[in-house]
């Protein structure tokens, strides 16, 4: 059965490309945010993501960025998500913003309705459990930028049904994408290993070993990687990257998820990568 009406909460860097890949494919899309200036700025930066996309994916009979975003209903109430089948949230890696966001949702979405955490490190446990249905509470972990990304890291909770799974599964095969499913655990497989390499990048940057352009190249010229690990921190978003390595740190209680000085002092000043302008790199 097709999925035709999903709630995107948070209207971020990830809530944007999950609203606009669902859009694109044909999808109604309820995007929530707590602020018309934000949803204002998402509107705008899906349009121009989507006419940025038609430059390199040409297609004979595309539809135009006005088309697709008459499918994607921007809104700061909740009340909303009455009509919603299924729901990705997308908010902040703070347990207490995504603690009260739960707890609403679960009073106000149909009871059939579909709970699916884009978090980076939360475990999916956690968040089932703050609902009235943990069963239907999954990990659908984007890759960014979603609309082309094809993967998708799906974490089953301690209480997530199969029904839930094959429901998650059905809707990012409507949306082009496949999954690899693996059990829950703080960061799962991506994060935990990404985020210890990213903070590791940036010690190195820290104590002077190599600049960030040099750091970027080894990876990109020796390993194949695409991108190096402090291109992929401006991508991600700085801030992000140390909520994530603080959830791993709190889960674990290892030292190793120490995050690096210089991060936290990049996400005071503001420097949180390309949605900020500047990181290690210049964006401007």
């Amino acid at each position: 059965m097709k999925i035709k009406t999903v709630g995107v909460i948070g209207a971020g860097v990830m809530g944007i490309g999950v609203a606009q890949n669902l859009a694109q494919t044909h999808h109604q899309v309820l995007l929530l945010d707590v602020s018309e200036e934000i949803l204002e700025r998402a509107e705008r930066e899906i349009k121009n993501n989507i006419r940025f996309q038609g430059f390199f994916q040409k297609k004979e009979h595309s539809e135009t960025p006005d088309d697709i975003l008459q499918r994607i209903k921007f809104s700061t109430n909740y009340q909303v998500l009455e009509e919603a089948e299924f729901v990705i949230e997308n908010t902040t890696e703070k347990w207490d913003i995504k603690k009260d966001v739960y707890a609403k949702i679960d009073c106000i979405c149909p009871k059939d309705c579909v709970f699916a955490a884009n978090t980076s490190a939360i475990s999916i446990t956690r968040i089932g459990s703050v609902t009235k249905r943990p069963e239907k509470a999954i990990g659908m972990h984007f890759m960014n930028p979603v609309p082309i990304k094809p993967m998708v890291e799906m974490i089953r909770g301690y209480h997530t049904s199969n029904e839930t799974i094959e429901t998650a599964k059905e809707l990012l095969a409507q949306m082009g994408k496949e999954c690899i499913l693996v059990n829950d655990s703080p960061g799962f497989v991506s994060n935990r290993v990404l985020m210890l390499t990213i903070n590791e990048a940036i010690f190195l940057l820290q104590d002077g070993v190599a600049s960030a352009e040099e750091v970027d190249k080894i990876f990109k010229s020796c390993f194949g990687h695409k991108m190096g690990p402090l291109e992929t921190a401006d991508l991600i978003g700085l801030d992000t990257i140390l909520y994530s390595i603080e959830v791993l740190q709190e889960s674990f209680n290892d030292s190793k998820y120490r995050p690096c000085p210089l991060l936290k002092k990049m996400v005071d000043a503001g420097l949180h990568g390309r949605k900020s302008g500047k990181g290690f790199y210049a964006y401007q």
